[in-house]
């Protein structure tokens, strides 16, 4: 993991429980792209299908490991983030991370500008196709106000 620099409490940045269920998944596959031999990305869909269920939880993953794929490669592979195992350290986030959940959080809302904006302070000023198509298809699958609501448990009926 690359060292984190001044890290902003979770909680200060209004996501919404989708968007701060996102951080440890997006911990674990930066995990896994810094120690491949880790196989963080098998804990990351773990943690989003126990979150959100199967049906939403394993795309959102996916979709988010595209989206981070996407982040490394014009960054050259630069993003601080927090150890997803450092208990301490959990409520709080790195600017590169936070700055990759305001970029979701607008895009999910369809807020141009300020989407705009976000992408910028992700890929350090370049507007790159790969991150803005990536992005948009993230807030495409789970727009603003239904990706985070919890799958009902399956009921058991009788059947005659």
């Amino acid at each position: 993991m690359t060292e984190p620099s001044h890290e902003a409490g979770l909680a200060a940045h209004g996501f919404d429980e989708f968007e701060t269920g996102l951080l440890p998944v997006m911990r674990q596959f930066l995990l896994s792209y810094e120690t491949p031999e880790s196989q963080a990305w098998q804990r990351a869909y773990m943690v989003a299908a126990e979150r959100w269920g199967e049906a939403i939880g394993l795309p959102a993953a996916h979709a988010l490991m595209k989206l981070l794929r996407a982040v490394l490669d014009c960054r050259d592979r630069q993003f601080a983030s927090i150890d997803p195992f450092d208990l301490g350290l959990r409520g709080t986030m790195t600017p590169d991370e936070a700055a990759l959940l305001q970029m979701l959080h607008h895009m999910r809302r369809d807020q141009t500008p300020e989407a705009r904006e976000a992408v910028a302070d992700v890929t350090g000023g370049h507007m790159d196709p790969h991150v803005i198509r990536a992005g948009l298809a993230f807030a495409h699958r789970f727009p603003a106000g239904q990706a985070a609501a919890r799958p009902e448990p399956p009921r058991l009926r009788v059947v005659a």
